[in-house]
């Protein structure tokens, strides 16, 4: 008899272990990711001239390859902004798309071309990865007294820059990040999304980020803002576990962290906005790249991540299910069973439609969770099988497995470092 009680127990511990679990997940989700106050861009109004500007120069450097579908935006609003003393320093690194067209149409017809600069790359050198390899370059060529890093994906409203550097100057940060508007205008967008985003704040909580004390380090490689005595000072991108990152943005904030800079993550949703990924394949891709990389556990903790995910995202809508394969046998009734379904998919519904709103998506977006969850298992499985395997992932045509790259067609008609452009003593940029 006292077998037969503790026999039927189990099934119900385990669904409220289940039930507690992922209620107190998505609690603890949403209090680490929703934002501070203080952690949100001052905006300032869009100024009329820039005449007037008194300023450090901030030397804006864009790494872009295979970018025809971006670049033009990127640069334009680069180009456009109400801050009066700064460069723009477009790296090609090895395109071989219409990317190098669009700069030259940029530099012939802007109005403000003057202070565009293009570089273009051909080779990377071995135990470089692509994007830190391009920064590094630019950096060489920059003249500023602030860095600004962004993507070629991105674009940037008139007063972002000078709202940003602003903000960094009056609070003494070494480096300042914001976080971007993501523009989701397809399926795959609105369903991916927030379900990376759950990951990454659930590891990087801004409040960690931005707490001194702790050793969180995170930055939104989007924007990245900072003082080019501070890059020099950790030596930048040459420094050599910086050299070959994939997680180039993650890594020199935990640098800057660890040489006792001051880092500040803000939202500045407002500022900047980012197309990031156009397909599924896309996306598949794109988180790819860092979702085995990413993960602040090592292999222990991706393992749990993959144990997880279904249990938050697909799990709380197959609990009806367990009703009806326990009817009649005196262990969970279809009410017991209801009420664990009603904890659990309210718990996750309400935080999916907060954060749906933090990233413009419907709200109904929220009852995709188990299909991104599913989709994020098979991303992750694969990351992780690929890194650990030595196979490597793929992004722009190369393929990195961590100090080994492996260049797949990539061709040019330059040599490594030929410049567009040259340098007039007392001059801005010259074309």
């Amino acid at each position: 008899m006292r077998k037969e009680h503790w026999s039927g127990s189990w099934p119900r511990f385990l669904l409220w272990a289940h039930v507690i679990g992922v209620v107190g997940f998505f609690l603890v989700v949403w209090q680490r990711t929703r934002p501070d106050k203080k952690d949100i861009i001052n905006t300032l109004p869009v100024k009329e001239s820039t005449q007037t500007t008194v300023g450090p120069l901030v030397s804006i450097i864009v790494p872009a390859r295979n970018e025809e579908l971006n670049i033009r935006r990127c640069v334009t609003s680069l180009l456009e902004q109400d801050y009066g003393h700064y460069e723009v320093i477009v790296v090609d690194d090895g395109s071989t798309d219409g990317t190098a067209c669009i700069l030259d149409q940029l530099a012939a017809t802007h109005p403000d071309s003057d202070r565009l600069y293009i570089l273009r790359l051909r080779d990377l050198p071995a135990h470089w990865a692509g994007k830190p390899h391009a920064i590094h370059r630019g950096t060489q060529e920059a003249r500023g007294e602030w860095f600004l890093f962004t993507d070629a994906d991105t674009w940037h409203a008139p007063n972002a820059l000078r709202s940003s550097l602003t903000q960094a100057m009056q609070e003494g940060v070494d480096m300042l990040t914001l976080g971007s508007q993501q523009e989701l205008p397809k399926f795959w967008n609105k369903v991916m999304t927030p379900m990376a985003y759950l990951g990454i704040s659930m590891q990087y909580p801004p409040k960690l980020v931005n707490d001194p004390l702790s050793n969180v380090a995170v930055a939104n490689g989007q924007y990245i803002l900072i003082r080019r005595e501070v890059y020099d000072a950790v030596g930048g991108y040459e420094r050599p576990e910086l050299r070959d990152t994939l997680l180039d943005d993650r890594d020199l904030a935990r640098v800057i962290k660890q040489q006792g800079f001051r880092l500040h993550f803000v939202d500045g949703r407002d500022l900047v906005h980012v197309y990031m990924y156009r397909s599924l394949k896309d996306e598949w891709r794109g988180w790819r790249k860092n979702a085995y990389l990413g993960s602040r556990g090592g292999l222990l903790f991706v393992l749990l991540e993959l144990i997880g995910l279904p249990q938050v995202s697909i799990a709380p809508f197959i609990l009806p299910l367990l009703a009806a394969l326990t009817r009649g046998r005196g262990r969970i009734g279809a009410k017991e069973a209801s009420i664990a379904t009603g904890l659990e998919l309210t718990a996750l519904v309400t935080y999916r439609v907060w954060l749906n709103r933090q990233l413009k998506v419907p709200w109904y977006y929220a009852f995709t969770q188990p299909l991104a969850g599913a989709v994020f298992e098979g991303i992750l499985g694969q990351s992780t099988w690929r890194i650990l395997t030595k196979r490597g992932v793929e992004w722009r045509g190369r393929v990195y497995n961590g100090s080994v790259q492996r260049e797949r067609g990539m061709q040019g008609d330059r040599g490594q470092g030929d410049r567009e452009a040259g340098r007039s003593q007392g001059s801005p940029v010259q074309k």
